[in-house]
């Protein structure tokens, strides 16, 4: 799983009511690679290592605020 900051992370079985989270940073050694600092749809936000049941949505290269 590759991601970056800004990317949404999907999870197919939603626990708690959370389904989705906005990564806020990519905290693993190789570029792009899990654990990810992220924030849940609910404003929770934890360090998280995704399953199985959960993939990337890229956000746009054009949408990124710098």
């Amino acid at each position: 799983m590759n991601a970056r900051a800004g990317d949404r992370l999907r999870f197919r079985s939603a626990v708690n009511g959370r389904c989705g989270a906005e990564i806020l940073m990519v905290r693993g050694r190789l570029r792009g690679e899990p654990p990810y600092l992220v924030r849940f749809d609910d404003g929770h936000v934890a360090l998280v290592v995704p399953g199985m049941d959960a993939m990337v949505e890229p956000v746009p290269t054009g949408d990124l605020e710098v």
